[in-house]
């Protein structure tokens, strides 16, 4: 099976925009309350370590983020409006874009990988 890395990297820049108007769109004055909320919420089971169903559990642990995940971001998209979706992608496309964020984003990758390898070590001890 041979991996396309240039379709890979699209599909990556494709979420890391995604993501980012998302991000834009919580602090839109026209997104109501709810998306807010949703978007919120999601950020939050990504980034916790609550699960619906642990990790540890053979299968469903993974399951369970490959689909609760793309389910919450695609009703998350869903409930903001049309127009603030699309002037936060586009806000979100010329940031990615830009070549001034590029060290951010490797600074975050750094220290996301960093706090990965941490919690690691952690749990062996």
């Amino acid at each position: 099976m041979k991996i396309d890395v240039k379709k890979l990297k699209a599909r990556a820049r494709g979420l890391k925009i995604e993501a980012l108007a998302l991000g834009l769109a919580v602090r839109h004055p026209q997104t109501p309350w709810y998306a807010k909320l949703m978007v919120a919420g999601l950020v939050a089971y990504v980034v916790t370590p609550v699960d619906l169903v642990p990790d540890v559990v053979p299968v469903l642990g993974l399951i369970d983020d490959l689909l609760f995940i793309p389910v919450a971001l695609g009703l998350a998209v869903r409930f903001v409006p049309a127009l603030v979706l699309a002037e936060c992608r586009g806000r979100a496309a010329e940031i990615v874009a830009s070549p001034r964020t590029q060290p951010v984003w490797r600074f975050f990758l750094v220290l996301w990988l960093l706090v990965v390898v941490v919690s690691g070590l952690w749990t062996v001890l």
